[in-house]
């Protein structure tokens, strides 16, 4: 059974897609980004804490945690700044490091944007 998802304390979506699709024991979850929150005219590193904390509430909202993260794919604006981002998902990790990738891209959604990451999460269904 494949089921869509909208958390209520994420900011509203205004594209043709859904927060997370939950597909049997996988959360697969959309781009996140610090759009609509007040980090989203802040660096980098900013905006990186609050896509962090929003994929935090989502763990647990699915009863799940940072462990039960399978992979993580990044797109930054600027790769020059791996190295700041690089303390604040090893602090986030808690030592449960997931597999992930790091893109460099041109453009985000909003010109504001410097950061969007995508998660993928296993679901503890027992």
């Amino acid at each position: 059974m494949t089921q869509r998802i909208n958390y209520e304390f994420l900011p509203q979506i205004a594209g043709p897609y859904v927060h997370a699709v939950r597909h049997s024991n996988t959360l697969y979850v959309s781009g996140l980004t610090a759009y609509g929150t007040a980090a989203q005219s802040l660096s980098l590193p900013e905006q990186c804490q609050e896509i962090l904390q929003q994929i935090s509430q989502i763990l647990a909202a699915e009863s799940c945690s940072k462990s039960d993260l399978v992979k993580l794919t990044i797109f930054v604006k600027d790769i020059s700044q791996l190295p700041q981002m690089r303390e604040l998902l090893f602090e986030f990790y808690e030592g449960h490091l997931p597999a992930c990738s790091l893109v460099e891209v041109s453009a985000l959604i909003h010109p504001d944007l410097q950061i969007e990451i995508e998660a993928v999460a296993a679901l503890n269904l027992y």
